[in-house]
């Protein structure tokens, strides 16, 4: 009897599929250290848990995005082992914060299948969704990646269905922190003292420092997740693909895009949502990651706290801070992300 995994290809996928992934995860300290030492986060409030006390909140909030890392991680031996790329997110939306301690679990629901001309690929849309122990949804999104095919060809009678995705996740479905106590936000704490009246529609900001990708760094970074797509680690193979080596999780193009942007962004303390992700190009160790971001609408969700929705794009190897359109990025941008954060209001 076999006893060994291959995944799955595009073949094996079925419209309305659910999925319920393996091997939960339970939050560490670890985890939380090896994701500062992979990005350089400065975030306050993820990293200084008197701080995150005095705001309210039971104990230091992991990292967002290492939150949405750990969840994409449960569904990646059934999604994306034998995935070429992973194409783009949208209508991700933070339910509440978790903590070291926390135990994540996820499951997916196949929404569309369509076939690609070349007929040796097709893209699957998915919806994943991640739960606590306690049952209670903290994570919720869309994506779709590229599939490889076991058999080369177009399926006869095969029907491409292809799902519409949200364009925006809605205001009224962000979840706020309870109990936030604004009045002991401190910008010397955060290190800047720009809040939410401090910028304007239309802004762009440079956030300057760039980060050069070291191949130890992907990989742990990636391990961290447990994201075993071969693409990431596996050389042998790779070395004869489409790059001649291994491509870099687009998952960590955007924690590094996310940690770069703390300069300019300090005080945006939380996401509430991914509006749209796309990984517009490749990334491979060696290559230096610079961002910037363009503060796309301003809210106030209520009298201490407003929300920005931001596009964010990260570059490689160029510092030139440019906003194309989205459908003419130069080659090289790597990633093209809108998303809306919370940030305080202060008078």
């Amino acid at each position: 009897m076999i006893k060994n995994f291959k995944s799955r290809y595009f073949e094996d996928y079925q419209i309305n599929e659910e999925i319920n992934h393996s091997v939960p995860r339970t939050i560490s300290d670890g985890d939380v250290s090896i994701y500062l030492s992979t990005t350089g986060s400065r975030f306050p409030l993820n990293y200084s848990i008197e701080f995150s006390k005095s705001l309210g909140f039971k104990k230091t909030p992991i990292d967002d995005i290492l939150l949405f890392h750990l969840v994409f991680g449960r569904t990646v031996p059934d999604l994306s082992l034998n995935a070429i790329a992973n194409l783009g997110y949208a209508g991700v939306i933070f339910h509440q914060p978790s903590y070291v301690g926390d135990t994540v679990d996820a499951s997916s629901k196949i929404i569309g299948l369509k076939e690609n001309s070349n007929g040796k690929t097709g893209t699957v849309y998915v919806k994943s969704v991640g739960k606590n122990q306690r049952g209670e949804t903290i994570l919720t999104y869309y994506r779709w990646l590229m599939m490889r095919k076991k058999k080369e060809g177009m399926i006869p009678s095969f029907k491409n269905t292809v799902p519409e995705l949200p364009k925006q996740v809605l205001t009224s479905d962000f979840i706020l922190p309870k109990n936030f106590n604004i009045k002991n936000w401190s910008a010397s704490i955060s290190g800047s003292d720009f809040y939410f009246d401090d910028y304007k529609e239309g802004e762009e900001i440079d956030h300057l420092d760039g980060q050069t990708i070291e191949e130890a760094e992907h990989q742990i970074a990636t391990r961290l997740y447990q994201n075993n797509a071969r693409v990431h680690f596996n050389q042998h193979i790779e070395k004869t693909g489409r790059f001649g080596k291994r491509i870099i999780y687009g998952g960590y193009i955007i924690s590094l895009a996310r940690a770069i942007s703390c300069n300019g962004l300090a005080n945006t303390f939380k996401i509430s949502a991914i509006h749209s992700g796309k990984h517009s190009a490749p990334t491979f160790s060696g290559d230096t990651i610079y961002a910037w971001s363009k503060i796309l609408k301003k809210e106030k969700i209520n009298d201490t706290i407003g929300t920005m929705i931001i596009r964010t794009l990260a570059s490689k190897n160029n510092s030139e801070m440019r906003f194309p359109e989205s459908n003419n990025l130069s080659d090289n941008i790597v990633l093209d992300l809108e998303y809306s954060v919370l940030i305080p209001i202060i008078k």
